[in-house]
């Protein structure tokens, strides 16, 4: 979500302002992420010592890998906040992107408002408040503890505590574009039909104006991404205190956004003015596209198959935990770049506002989704029993689309993961989010991820995915083609997909003999990995009903309640490691698979010393023959499998180090790679 400009995401991964074409000149967004302190809430001493932070911050990162449980509660965030003198006049407003899980906002020690949930951002206004002139006490109290009337009430992940995401002071005249509609732009663009010949859309703003004043428009204009204006349309004002405004704009030939082979985007900049004078703006990205998802052929871009591959994704990394850089979701996005990945699963709840924005500009299709995780956890809520969870539920879900809705990477809400209550049915409740979905959002399908292969809960939205462990959590990858074929069978209209699979992997264990290892196990030998996702991969690929594919998971994660493979809390199931160091042997796999860029790469390389002479060496190629080298000689040269595998067996290693050396040409270039392997 933009909440003014397109340009965010630099160095604070926020909205700066920074001018651009029409950017309003009475709004200001100013970061309010340094000069914090902090404190825990049972520390009561008057002189308790206060930790000097910026935003975002965790106070969980580091505990967590003690495979301990961690500090779930209450802790306080206090900082100065100068207000000038000159701010008198205008309306003034905090945003915070993301305080995990319940915060309590006061200003110079007076309550303002709370928020409940610690993935979407919210917003109060302070206009009434604020000491002008003077420096004035913001105090946020947050708290992580579990609690029953807020998402998730489960899930195998941490749920790191504070302002894991950037704030915001923001400044407007008294007549603007609300940020109060859930913390959401303002803006919505629906796109209400788009071919390639033409695009309609339905442009709804959101305004906060006064009784009095002077004459009043809204200019919305239309700029394709060179920054020329395509279209533009202005709109009288009426006084009222949250009007509405909706335009209905029409492009010929549009440019549009095709996913990862061309992310193209416009801009519409909503302009209040007064007086022909701009007062607010607000501008929002526009991807045109248009999608479908086919319950035989897969998903389709534009009128054109895409194969939707790729990985969930959580927002943590070694000893940050969820308070992440700019820098860090950067670095995510060039791993699903470099992986060849077309697809996203957002997992289990919102993400930061600036990972969007690289998906839009990556071309990455999403699944998004609330909190709703199970399996467990709900039982002794209830749904039926309790509506304070039940209305969070629909708060997250209002929440999500509202500050996402503009975004062209996102094409699926997602509803729940894994849910099943053993005593209230949950049907009824989700039945509820279908059609809130459908009223915030009628152009975007919902999706869900279900572990239940027969439930009455699979139907409620309108495509459904399971998460599948076959070869993992017992089976073998073959079954996992058998089970894809019934569920067409039994579903012959309804979209279906792989919504998670996946297998633990250690870069310092490995083994010799190839057998599955035992999953809550110390020992995840990161051949297994490899073995696991080359058979699954070719069951899903070869099935095209399946619109979407996504690896459990993109980069190992924190899961405090993880007793399993070689470090405590660990979810080790990534491709990449926590740390984003390591691209685990799995990685190259897809990655041969699904990025075209000429390739080669030796598995099984951090596999070092060896007992046993003789071996077995495997290679992912995308090119077309590779020649493999031991200590200089030539073992022969073979082309690779559909699967982008080759294999030499019955290699004999000599006593001491050997040398092994793959090569390939292509257009003239010669390609390598190369690892060492000592016997002993």
């Amino acid at each position: 979500m933009k909440l003014v400009l397109s340009c965010r995401g630099l160095l604070l991964g926020w909205c700066l302002a920074k001018t651009l074409p029409g950017f309003a000149q009475g709004r200001q967004v100013i970061p309010i992420n340094d000069g914090w302190q902090f404190h825990f809430a049972y520390d009561t001493r008057r002189d308790a010592p206060k930790t000097a932070v910026t935003l975002p911050h965790t106070w969980n990162a580091d505990e967590v890998m003690s495979g301990q449980p961690y500090y779930r509660g209450l802790a306080h965030y206090e900082k100065q906040l100068p207000i000038p003198a000159a701010y008198q006049g205008k309306r003034l407003f905090l945003r915070f992107e993301g305080a995990n899980s319940v915060a309590h906002v006061f200003l110079n020690q007076r309550w303002v408002g709370e928020h409940r949930g610690g993935y979407t951002a919210f917003c109060l206004e302070i206009t009434d408040r604020v000491q002008y002139g003077q420096d004035n006490l913001l105090t946020v109290s947050v708290s992580n503890a579990a609690t029953l009337d807020v998402l998730p009430l489960a899930g195998d992940f941490n749920v790191y505590g504070g302002l894991h995401r950037p704030a915001a002071l923001l400044v407007t005249e008294p007549d603007c574009i609300t940020p109060l509609d859930y913390a959401a732009p303002g803006v919505f663009v629906e796109q209400t039909e788009v071919t390639p010949q033409l695009a309609r859309l339905t442009v709804r703003t959101k305004l906060s104006v006064t009784g009095l004043g002077r004459e009043r428009t809204l200019h919305t204009l239309v700029r394709d991404a060179g920054g020329k204006l395509v279209a533009e349309q202005t709109t009288p004002v009426a006084a009222g205190a949250t009007p509405e405004v909706r335009q209905i704009f029409t492009l010929t030939k549009p440019h549009l956004w095709n996913g990862t082979a061309d992310p193209y985007r416009y801009q519409v900049t909503a302009e209040l003015r007064q007086a022909g004078i701009v007062a607010d703006a607000v501008t929002q990205p526009l991807g045109l596209r248009f999608y479908r998802v086919d319950p035989d052929k897969g998903f389709f871009l534009n009128g054109k198959y895409l194969d939707l591959r790729g990985a969930c994704h959580h927002q943590d990394v070694l000893g940050k935990g969820s308070a992440l850089a700019p820098a860090d979701q950067e670095r995510d996005i060039e791993l699903v770049r470099e992986l060849g990945a077309t697809a996203l699963r957002l997992t289990h709840y919102p993400h930061p506002e600036y990972f969007y924005e690289l998906c839009d500009k990556a071309g990455l299709v999403l699944w998004t989704e609330i909190p709703l995780v199970g399996p467990g956890g709900y039982t002794s809520a209830g749904y039926v029993q309790n509506p304070d969870l039940e209305a969070h539920g629909r708060q997250a879900l209002t929440e999500l689309i509202r500050q996402n809705y503009n975004h062209p990477a996102i094409c699926f809400w997602g509803l729940f993961n894994e849910l099943k209550l053993d005593y209230d049915s949950p049907v009824p409740y989700l039945q509820t989010l279908q059609a809130l979905a459908k009223q915030e959002d009628p152009t975007r399908p919902t999706v869900a991820a279900s572990h239940q292969d027969d439930a009455a809960l699979n139907g409620v939205t309108d495509l459904i995915a399971w998460n599948k462990y076959y070869g993992w959590y017992g089976g073998t990858p073959a079954e996992l083609g058998q089970w894809a074929d019934v569920q067409h069978r039994q579903l012959p209209t309804k979209g279906i997909a792989v919504s998670e699979y996946g297998a633990g992997a250690s870069i310092r264990q490995h083994t010799g003999t190839l057998r599955a290892p035992v999953p809550g196990g110390r020992f995840h030998p990161e051949g297994w990995q490899a073995a696991y996702h080359e058979g699954n991969w070719q069951q899903m690929s070869a099935r095209p009903f399946l619109w979407g594919k996504f690896i459990w998971v993109l980069a190992d994660f924190g899961s405090a309640i993880r007793r399993e493979g070689d470090t405590l809390g660990i979810n080790d199931k990534g491709v990449v490691t926590y740390d984003r160091q390591v691209k685990k042997d799995a990685f190259y796999f897809y990655k041969a698979n699904w990025n075209p860029a000429p390739m080669l790469y030796l598995a099984d390389r951090r596999h070092t010393r060896r007992t046993q002479p003789l071996t077995s060496v495997k290679a992912y190629t995308n090119l077309s023959e590779v020649e493999l080298f031991l200590n200089g000689k030539s073992l022969g040269r073979q082309k690779p499998s559909p699967m982008r595998i080759v294999r030499w067996d019955q290699v004999t290693l000599q006593p001491g180090v050997n040398q092994v050396r793959l090569r390939s040409r292509i257009k003239g270039k010669t390609l390598e790679d190369s690892i060492v392997w000592s016997l002993e």
